[in-house]
């Protein structure tokens, strides 16, 4: 589902990670490990496309990847249903009653997104991810502002939902996820070198 060869990437005009080349077949998840700065979210920002990379391919179906940053992505005006459907209708997925039981926001479908508390939206702009309609998830810190019981549900669609359906998972992490997953440790592929002066000046 996802294929990475040789990628270098690059951040504040200088090169962070080197030399980095992986697969994500379908139904598997690949956790990142590495220090903080490292490259994890430069990383995550190059495969959803965001950033250009400095050398290397990554490769993977146009439309099938859905990449959630540490922003979570709701409207404060909308309400939580209202967010979902934005999400749903734009691009072609579905929301259905059982998004709101998986993330426990049943009795916030009404809410303004605006009042909810930090681990209320964050149980929101997860749920955003459940009606995408896209394979390939791109997850930078996915647990922030969760209490343990939101992780949990969390852990529980990522694998029941998602991996056993055939999705697939790249995700920056520092907890410990109780997922089937792959590990990739950043460091091992970390430099801190210069870009070259024909580099495109995009990096500097």
């Amino acid at each position: 589902m996802l294929r990475v060869s040789d990628l270098s990437v690059a951040r504040g005009g200088r090169r962070i990670l080197s030399d980095l080349s992986f697969e994500v077949s379908a139904g598997e998840a690949l956790i990142l490990r590495g220090a903080n700065g490292v490259g994890k979210t430069s990383l995550l920002r190059t495969l959803a496309g965001l950033q250009s990379p400095v050398s290397g391919q990554v490769e993977y179906a146009e439309d099938t990847a859905a990449y959630a940053s540490h922003a979570d992505g709701v409207k404060a005006t909308l309400s939580v249903t209202e967010n979902l459907a934005f999400w749903a209708q734009t691009y072609g997925g579905t929301l259905g009653p059982s998004v709101f039981k998986r993330f426990d926001l049943e009795d916030l479908r009404d809410r303004a997104a605006g009042t909810l508390s930090a681990g209320q939206k964050r149980r929101v702009g997860l749920a955003r991810l459940a009606v995408l309609n896209r394979p390939l998830w791109l997850l930078d810190e996915p647990t922030v502002s969760l209490d343990r019981f939101s992780v949990k549900l969390f852990e529980d669609m990522l694998t029941a939902d998602h991996l056993a359906k055939g999705g697939a998972a790249v995700i920056a992490t520092h907890i410990d996820l109780d997922i089937p997953a792959r590990t990739l440790d950043l460091d091992a592929f970390a430099t801190d070198t210069p870009l070259d002066a024909d580099t495109d000046e995009a990096f500097l």
